[in-house]
C-alpha cells in the first residue's frame, strides 16, 4: 500500500525555507500535499491585502512547481476543505504553522478538534514568531504590558537556526483537483487601483530575501538616522513580505544579529523593530479584545467622534496638511506608508480630530498590503493613547513642525501632493489614477485652503479631552 500523504496547509507562510510545519512534513518520507483554503476568514480581509494575497499564492505555487510539487486551492470552511482532502487523498495528517490573531485562533483551534474528532492527526508548529507568546513571561509569571521589559527579556535568546530550504518535495502519485486561482477574484475589490498598486509591490521569497540582502548590505549602518526622514529610502521595506511569510521573522534577525555582531551597532534597531512585531503578537495573544476594543478599559468613556465629514476628507487624503495627505496618498498609490507618516496620521485621526482610532485601523486594514492584525491593532491604539505602552495623552504631534524635521526639503510632499506643484511628480499624479471614481476627484480641483483645523486649535482640544478623561 502506498504511503498515506501528508496534508500541509499554508497560510500566513508562504516560502520553502525555514518552514517548520513543511520541513516536519517532508521529514516524515511521506508525499506532501501544499494545499491553501480561501475560508470566509481569510476572504474577509481588506481590498488590498487580499489582492497581494493572491500575488503571493500565484508565486508560492510556481516555487513549489520547481520543487516538482503543487499547490492544491479549495475554497470554503478550512475544516470541511481539509476533511475532503483527506478524503479524497487518503490522507491521515494536516500540518500547518500556527497563527495567534483571536480571528486565526478560533478557527484553527476549530480545525485541530474537528479533525481530530475525524480521526486524523493535526500538528501545527512555530512558523510565524520568534518567540510564541506563552514562552515570554515575567519574573511574576506574567505577560508584558511593556515593550521595553520584553525586549530585555527576549533579546539574548537564541532563536534557533533558520531550516534550510527543501530540495525534492516528495509528491503523491495521484494529485487531487484544484482550484483556479483567477476563479477566485481575489482583486475585485481593488478596481483600478491594482494597476497602480502593482508597480510598487515586491513579492515572493526570492524577491524577499534580496530585499533583506540589499538592506543589511547597504542600509542597516545607517538605520537610526535614516528610518525616521520621510523622503529616504532607509528602512528594510520587509513588512510587506513578513506579512504572508515570504520571508520568516527569524531569518531576518539572524541576518540582523549578524549584521551587529560584525560592528553595524545600528543593526540593534533594525532588531528591535523586529520584537516589536513579536511584542504586539504577545499582546494579541494575551489580551485579544485590543484588535477590536479599547485596550485601557477606561477609553471606554472617552468621547470620540464616529464616522463622518472630517474622516472622510482624512480618508480622501484632503485634510488640508501635506505631510499627513502624503502619508495617506502614498498608502494609496503603493500599498504602503513610511512608518513615521503612519504615526502621524494616526496622530492626526485621533488626537487632531478626536475621531476613534477603529475608523483608521479599518481604513489601514482596507488600504495596506503589509496589513498585519496585531501590528495595526497595536499601533493604532498606541496612537491614540488607548492601548498598551501607549503613546502619552499629552504628546500630540504637530504635523507641521514634524513635517520640518523629518521632510525639510519637502520631497515625500512633492512625491505625493500634485496640486500644489505646477510640474508634479508622476507618483503624485498617480493618486488620481488609483482612488475610486466615484470620489469624484482630480488634479484640477486644487488643494484644500486651510486645513480641517488648525494644529495648534487642535492640540489644545485633543488636550482638554484627555485631560477631563484622566481626571474623571
Amino acid at each position: 500500500m502506498p504511503t498515506p500523504p501528508i496534508l500541509y496547509w499554508m497560510r500566513r507562510d508562504l516560502r520553502l525555507a525555514d518552514n517548520p510545519a513543511l520541513s516536519a512534513a517532508i521529514a516524515t518520507g511521506a508525499p506532501v500535499i501544499p494545499v491553501f483554503v480561501l475560508d470566509p476568514e481569510t476572504e474577509a480581509q481588506g481590498a488590498a491585502p487580499l489582492w497581494r494575497l493572491g500575488l503571493s499564492i500565484a508565486q508560492i505555487a510556481k516555487d513549489l512547481e520547481a520543487k516538482g510539487s503543487r499547490l492544491i486551492l479549495r475554497k470554503g470552511n478550512a475544516l470541511d476543505a481539509l476533511k475532503t482532502l483527506a478524503a479524497e487523498t487518503s490522507a491521515k495528517t494536516v500540518m500547518w504553522n500556527r497563527l495567534y490573531d483571536p480571528v486565526a485562533r478560533t478557527r484553527d483551534t476549530d480545525v485541530k478538534d474537528g479533525l481530530r474528532q475525524a480521526g486524523l492527526d493535526a500538528n501545527s508548529h512555530n512558523g510565524h514568531l520568534l518567540f510564541e507568546p506563552w514562552t515570554v513571561e515575567t519574573g511574576q509569571g506574567s505577560f508584558y504590558k511593556v515593550y521595553t521589559p520584553y525586549w530585555k527579556a527576549v533579546r539574548d535568546r537564541d532563536p534557533g537556526a533558520a531550516l534550510p530550504e527543501p530540495g525534492v518535495i516528495p509528491a503523491p502519485d495521484v494529485w487531487p483537483s484544484s482550484e483556479l486561482l483567477a476563479s477566485w477574484d481575489l482583486g475585485r475589490a481593488m478596481g483600478r487601483g491594482a494597476d497602480v498598486v502593482s508597480a510598487h509591490v515586491t513579492v515572493g521569497e526570492a524577491a524577499a530575501r534580496d530585499r533583506l540582502e540589499a538592506f543589511i548590505d547597504g542600509r542597516v549602518d545607517r538605520y537610526n538616522s535614516a528610518r525616521d526622514m520621510l523622503a529616504e529610502d532607509g528602512t528594510s521595506r520587509l513588512s510587506e513580505n513578513l506579512t504572508y511569510g515570504e520571508i520568516s521573522t527569524r531569518t531576518a534577525y539572524l541576518a540582523g544579529r549578524a549584521a551587529l555582531e560584525r560592528g553595524d551597532t545600528q543593526a540593534e534597531t533594525f532588531l528591535k523593530e523586529l520584537v516589536w512585531r513579536e511584542f504586539a503578537y504577545h499582546l494579541v495573544y494575551h489580551t485579544p479584545r485590543i484588535t477590536t476594543e479599547n485596550w485601557r478599559p477606561e477609553w471606554d468613556q472617552f468621547g470620540w467622534q464616529t464616522d463622518g465629514p472630517q474622516a472622510e476628507s482624512w480618508r480622501r487624503a484632503q485634510t488640508g496638511l501635506p505631510v499627513v495627505d502624503a502619508g495617506l496618498r502614498e498608502m494609496y498609490v503603493t500599498g504602503y506608508m513610511h512608518n513615521r507618516a503612519r504615526m502621524l496620521v494616526a496622530s492626526y485621526l485621533t488626537k487632531h480630530l478626536l475621531t476613534h482610532w477603529k475608523i483608521g485601523e479599518a481604513w489601514f486594514a482596507d488600504c495596506l498590503i503589509d496589513w498585519d492584525p496585531a501590528s495595526n491593532a497595536m499601533g493604532w491604539q498606541w496612537a491614540a493613547g488607548s492601548g498598551p505602552d501607549a503613546s502619552p495623552y499629552f504628546r500630540v504631534f504637530n504635523p507641521e513642525t514634524q513635517a520640518e524635521k523629518f521632510d525639510p526639503k519637502g520631497q515625500y510632499r512633492r512625491r505625493w501632493i500634485a496640486e500644489q506643484d505646477p510640474n508634479p511628480q508622476p507618483t503624485a499624479l498617480s493618486y488620481f489614477e488609483a482612488i475610486p471614481e466615484s470620489w469624484n476627484m482630480n488634479v484640477g480641483d486644487g488643494y484644500p485652503l486651510r486645513p480641517l483645523i488648525d494644529t495648534s486649535e487642535g492640540r489644545v482640544r485633543a488636550l482638554e479631552a484627555y485631560t477631563a478623561l484622566k481626571s474623571g
